[in-house]
């Protein structure tokens, strides 16, 4: 339901809904990511957050540092082994539901970083919803994965993290 949908209601003073399309809706209007950035994509991710791009405009503005506060992990740059075990940590202490985002080629691939200390993409660690491209990725480009991951929230498609064997 549309906001002029709602403005139209609003003369009756009633309105009626499921519980889900609420929370949903609540869900799809109030991410709070957490950024684990490690590189240059990091970086990209400041400029997501500030006044040019205004990632608040698709309410996600609220970033927060501690994992149980947060229902949005952004990862963006070079995962080594080492970090492997603090990342997937930090994915297990959020509450559900929780998606993943991997910003950049390093994060959802390893990049160029082809060796025995890189790890070749978070999904060997953990589950990612969406995948970001490029090196680093355009403002624009997360901003569309986040409007992407709010049509996901809003179609009732579950997080990675809940989906069962042969479900999308």
């Amino acid at each position: 339901m549309g906001l002029r949908e709602i403005e139209n209601l609003s003369g009756s003073g009633v309105l009626t809904t499921r519980l889900d399309a609420v929370l949903r809706w609540g869900r799809r209007n109030s991410l709070w990511p957490l950024p684990y950035g490690t590189a240059c994509c990091a970086i990209e991710f400041m400029a997501v957050v500030a006044s040019p791009f205004d990632l608040s405009r698709f309410g996600a503005e609220v970033v927060r540092f501690s994992p149980r506060q947060s229902d949005l992990l952004i990862v963006s740059g070079t995962i080594v082994h080492k970090q492997a075990v603090i990342l997937r940590r930090i994915y297990a202490q959020m509450a559900e539901p929780k998606w993943v985002i991997a910003m950049g080629a390093c994060a959802s691939a390893g990049a160029f970083y082809d060796n025995y200390c890189t790890l070749q993409g978070i999904d060997h660690v953990i589950p990612v919803d969406i995948y970001i491209p490029g090196c680093p990725p355009r403002p624009e480009a997360v901003l569309h994965a986040v409007t992407e991951l709010q049509r996901r929230i809003d179609a009732g498609v579950p997080p990675r993290s809940q989906r069962t064997e042969g479900s999308a």
